[in-house]
Formats: C-alpha cells, sequence, structure tokens
C-alpha cells in the first residue's frame, strides 16, 4: 500500500513537473508560438495584397503575401499539434511525424521572414534614392536622372507620385518589422522543438519489476 501510494505520488508530481515544462507565457506549447504565427502570417499577406491593390506594378518580391500564406499554414500545424497533446517525448507516431513537419516547416519559415527582410530592405534602400515623375497616371522613378540609360522603375496607375513614394516607404518598414518578428517566432519553435528531441533523453537505473519501470529524465 506504501509502495503504490508512493508511486502515484511520483506520477503525479512528474505530471506538474511535465505540464509546466511545456509551458510558455502561461500557455501549453506551441499554442503561444502558433497564434503568434498566425497573427504575424495574416498581417504579412493582408498589407501584401493591399499594396498589391494600389499598383499592379509591383513585383512579387515587392508583395510578399506569399510568405503570410506560408506562416499560417505552419500556425495551423501547431495547432494540430497542440489538440493531439504535445509532449517532448512522444508517445505515437502521429505527434513524432506532426513534430518532424513541425520543425521543419518553422524552420522553413525562419529562412523566408529572413529572404523578405532582404528583399524589402535592398526596396527600401532604392525607394529613399528614388527621383521620381508623373506621366499620366504612371509615376516613372529612376535612381539617376541625369543617366539617359538609368535603369528606370515604373508603377502604373497611381497618380501622385509623392503620395506614393511614401507610401511605398512605410510599407517596406511595416514588413521588415513584421516578417523580422514572425522569424523570432519561427526561431522560438523551431529551438523548442529541437530541444525537446534532442536534448530530452532519460538516464539512471531501473527500479521496481518489469512490467513497472521508472526512469530518471534528465
Amino acid at each position: 500500500m506504501m509502495g503504490s501510494q508512493k508511486e502515484r505520488e511520483m506520477g503525479q508530481a512528474d505530471g506538474v513537473v511535465s505540464e509546466e515544462a511545456h509551458k510558455c507565457c502561461g500557455c501549453r506549447f506551441p499554442l503561444l508560438v502558433a497564434l503568434l504565427q498566425l497573427l504575424f502570417g495574416a498581417a504579412i499577406a493582408v498589407l501584401a495584397f493591399i499594396m498589391a491593390a494600389i499598383s499592379p506594378s509591383l513585383l512579387a518580391r515587392e508583395t510578399p503575401h506569399w510568405a503570410g500564406i506560408i506562416l499560417c499554414v505552419v500556425s495551423l500545424l501547431g495547432f494540430v499539434l497542440y489538440l493531439i497533446t504535445y509532449r517532448a517525448d512522444e508517445r505515437t507516431s502521429m505527434q513524432f511525424i506532426v513534430k518532424v513537419l513541425y520543425f521543419l516547416l518553422c524552420s522553413g519559415g525562419l529562412v523566408i521572414s529572413v529572404l523578405v527582410i532582404a528583399f524589402q530592405g535592398h526596396h527600401f534602400s532604392l525607394a529613399n534614392g528614388f527621383s521620381c515623375r508623373e506621366q499620366g497616371e504612371d509615376c516613372m522613378c529612376t535612381l539617376d536622372p541625369l543617366d539617359p540609360i538609368a535603369r528606370t522603375f515604373t508603377y502604373e496607375a497611381v497618380g501622385d507620385c509623392s503620395a506614393v513614394m511614401d507610401t511605398l516607404k512605410i510599407y517596406f518598414l511595416l514588413q521588415m518589422v513584421l516578417n523580422l518578428a514572425a522569424a523570432l517566432v519561427c526561431a522560438v519553435g523551431a529551438f523548442v522543438m529541437w530541444k525537446h528531441r534532442y536534448q530530452v533523453f532519460f538516464a539512471g537505473l531501473q527500479v521496481g519489476s518489469l512490467s513497472t519501470q521508472h526512469w530518471q529524465k534528465v
């Protein structure tokens, strides 16, 4: 009786410790990470679609709605991982498969966000040096108005050049900030998954009979 009661108490204590270890800011992992990924992904996609509606001349790398959509997909997988009861030491093949996919997608989301930051930073630096003139409803911009063979950037159907240039600069800055935050969230998600998968291992002596085995986690 005493032995079984002690085993139950040890099991309950291990459960409490395990529950606390898998929480982040009061939320069970990966709920908070998935919520942030969904928030930033939706914000990035909506902002990109708004800018694409302002001028159809903006390229796909300048309106990275695809990056926001990918982040939303990663967050949905995080919700699935949360719903199937996340454990650092997976008990089923489904948990293992979803954890591996979530780790890979978080890593991919991190790389994509860094690429978007690089693109937006490049375009922001170009926009700061633009010299623009209106030509009908279009806006013609170049880095050196005195150079006849300088590359020209055309923004169609924008109307006011000055307003569009100011809007573009703010847009590029917002995209950089949002993607930086998304990259940090993806890095946290990938790090926690890697830590739970490769830094958690079992060591110790076997206690009890063959049917009841206890191991010390370190």
